[in-house]
């Protein structure tokens, strides 16, 4: 499957060759400055007129670094992690006579075999998020290029999302759709 999601492509392909460049310049400069380099000498300046900085310019710089760095690498972690978190629903109504727990991703499997049943769907995914109390349906739905949108969207709410509600006995299940078009072409067994 293709993603045509060229721009976020192109961003972490940027982020990626950035990050290999930075990587590339510090190794080369602690190669330098503690002599592995031999054609090279390390106690030479770059530029031969110029005083050394202060010392608290020199701590500032580093600070400032570690800092940048540890910001960018937390939003490329956040690049990466686009799921919400799952939780295990407890289902009883009675805790006294006992009680039965469901894996909420354990609970999308048969609404997702469903789905992608439907016309010009090729690959969904969906997490059921939050508590039982308070209940959320992502899902992520990969569909042809040319794929009806209104059809899909009418199967889910006319009978993929009101089975999963009642499987799952709730009154309300709020949800979000994310469609991923995608250049694939083949043939599908229905």
């Amino acid at each position: 499957m293709t993603s045509l999601n060229r721009p976020a492509r192109l961003n972490r392909t940027l982020l990626a060759v950035l990050g290999v460049l930075l990587l590339g310049s510090g190794a080369f400069a602690l190669a330098v400055h503690f002599g592995r380099l031999t054609f090279l000498d390390s106690d030479a300046t770059l530029i031969p007129t110029t005083a050394d900085p202060p010392t608290w310019a020199l701590w500032i710089a580093a600070a400032t670094a570690t800092v940048l760095g540890l910001l960018i690498l937390r939003w490329i972690a956040a690049q990466l992690t686009r799921r919400p978190k799952a939780h295990t629903w407890h289902l009883e109504r009675n805790p006294e006579h006992g009680s039965t727990e469901l894996a909420a991703n354990a609970a999308t499997a048969p609404f997702l075999s469903e789905v992608t049943t439907y016309p010009g769907v090729h690959h969904a995914r969906a997490t059921l998020a939050g508590t039982r109390q308070n209940p959320t349906l992502a899902m992520v739905i990969s569909t042809e290029q040319g794929g009806d949108l209104t059809t899909i969207n009418h199967h889910l709410n006319t009978h993929g999302l009101p089975r999963l509600r009642q499987a799952l006995d709730l009154d309300a299940l709020p949800f979000t759709v994310e469609y991923r078009f995608t250049t694939h072409t083949g043939s599908r067994a229905h």
